[in-house]
């Protein structure tokens, strides 16, 4: 016979706060193993394109480091032109899209001028349309919605200042650039999310605000409705404001990874909101700390690979999963 929850209310909350502990009790971040050695890096992009993972970009110009998650097998591809990093990288077309990066050495990092594209297929580098130069900027969020590009917020003048709410869409079928509404505050160090019609922005900080570089976090969420074209800022906070993080959407939820903050050691939270009704909650933590790297969804599990433990850079070539059958929200088991 099951409990009936609407029975003893406070009862039933206990029950239901238990039944989700003990569900994600067995789900973990697991470290892979697989054959080659890729890269150490961080402030990359990682990215799957036609089932194979890309680990392209960060600081210093290296090598794309390739992934096949079938046979748990590492191969090495081109350099980029260029020193690009501090991006959120796309799949676009059967390519890797790189926009909204970062070139040059901290903290005058200076923003890409242009779009730059990774072909795997053919192991090709090229150089794609320009940013208009009154709107570049690095650190930015992207994300691609009905075959447009979009950029959000980001930082113009390397870790110094400049940060901006900026948000603009280039649309690949025409060639143009247009301004959309601004953000309702500037943000750097994050990765946006989109959920159905409704962009997310959670993390993140203002780097150099306050002669500081670490410390000006951000705990306002703040979203964006496609169908009404306005913002909004929710009611409840990131639980843990920390920027450098990883940010995926899986079912109704967005996800924050990791992160960055003052504090030495990099974060290890793992968080999930419900853009419609406003409410965190806690997944299982990583194994150890790691920002400045960007997550994959692909077959019921999450990757995550490289990176930096500390804040600043110690970086790492290890990759992590964890599988999410047990971490969609409403995805639980009864007795």
């Amino acid at each position: 016979m099951k409990l009936g929850y609407c029975l003893i209310p406070s009862l039933g909350l206990a029950l239901a706060a238990f039944a989700q502990m003990s569900h994600l009790e067995g789900s973990k971040w697991e470290q892979v193993k697989g054959e080659g050695n890729p890269c150490k890096r961080h402030e990359h992009a990682f990215v799957e394109v036609d089932d194979q993972f890309i680990a392209l970009g960060g600081r210093r110009i290296q090598a794309v480091d390739l992934y096949n998650p079938e046979t748990s097998t590492w191969s090495t591809g081109k350099q980029p032109p260029v020193e690009l990093h501090h991006f959120q990288a796309l799949s676009h077309d059967g390519k890797v899209l790189v926009a909204g990066a970062f070139t040059g050495k901290y903290p005058r990092e200076t923003p890409v001028s242009h779009l730059y594209f990774y072909d795997p297929s053919a192991d090709a580098w090229s150089k794609g349309p320009e940013i208009p130069e009154e709107r570049r900027r690095g650190s930015a969020g992207a994300f691609i919605k009905d075959d447009k590009l979009y950029l959000v917020c980001g930082l113009t003048d390397g870790h110094r200042s400049g940060w901006v709410p900026w948000f603009d869409e280039y649309d690949f079928s025409t060639k143009t650039w247009t301004r959309l509404p601004d953000a309702p505050r500037g943000r750097d160090h994050f990765q946006a999310v989109l959920i159905d019609e409704q962009l997310i922005l959670a993390g993140g900080r203002r780097s150099g605000e306050g002669g500081s570089v670490f410390a000006p976090v951000i705990k306002e969420v703040d979203v964006f409705d496609f169908k009404s074209n306005t913002w909004k800022t929710l009611d409840q906070p990131i639980p843990t404001p920390r920027a450098g993080t990883s940010s995926l959407a899986l079912g109704n939820e967005s996800l924050v990874i990791g992160g960055e903050s003052a504090r030495k050691e990099a974060h290890i939270e793992v968080d999930a909101l419900d853009p419609k009704t406003g409410n965190w909650r806690s997944l299982p933590a990583l194994p150890g700390g790691r920002h400045a790297t960007q997550p994959i969804l692909y077959k019921g599990r999450i990757y995550l690979q490289a990176g930096s433990v500390t804040r600043g850079g110690t970086e790492t070539n290890t990759m992590l999963r964890i599988p999410t059958r047990d971490l969609v929200a409403g995805n639980r088991t009864e007795d």
